[in-house]
């Protein structure tokens, strides 16, 4: 696993949009909602909630994919790939799919959400995991768990 080293870029699979995020993420995450299964054609989609002032486009536009609902998905116009999610009232923050970056090693979710809506066979190695989200308080008291174990040694 690599460590990750800030900023970091990336882009949809064709590179017409590019990325940049300059900050740690404030958690990362497994969802295994049916949506997100259906968005990712995949067990699960992955999260890094990145804070808003430590992410920027590059380049190209992304447009807004999925059910084009209050949670405003981002995808490559060109290619369709998802890319992120940003989510009203939660302007501090933009949830990137961390395999869009250029280096994606360094991630592993710490939180898994949706679990009541999980494939039978679909595991991660988060150490929190819920049946749907988690509340708003979870999600503070989450944010400062994960800050002291990002900040940890890791194998």
């Amino acid at each position: 696993m690599s460590i990750l080293s800030l900023p970091q870029e990336g882009g949809c699979r064709c590179g017409k949009v590019r990325i940049r995020i300059s900050a740690p993420p404030l958690l990362m995450m497994a969802c295994h909602c049916t949506g997100c299964q259906r968005m990712s054609s995949s067990a699960y989609s992955l999260s890094a909630a990145i804070p808003s002032e430590g992410f920027e486009i590059v380049s190209g536009e992304p447009v807004i994919g999925g059910l084009h609902g209050e949670a405003r998905h981002y995808f490559c116009g060109y290619c369709m790939s998802w890319m992120f999610t940003r989510a009203p009232g939660l302007d501090w923050f933009v949830n990137i799919r961390p395999t869009m970056l250029d280096d994606s090693g360094w991630f592993v979710p710490y939180i898994e959400t949706w679990t009541s809506e999980a494939l039978p066979w679909a595991t991660t190695p988060a150490i929190h995991s819920f049946s749907a989200l988690p509340s708003m308080d979870e999600f503070a008291a989450l944010t400062a768990s994960y800050a002291e174990w990002a900040s940890g040694p890791r194998d």
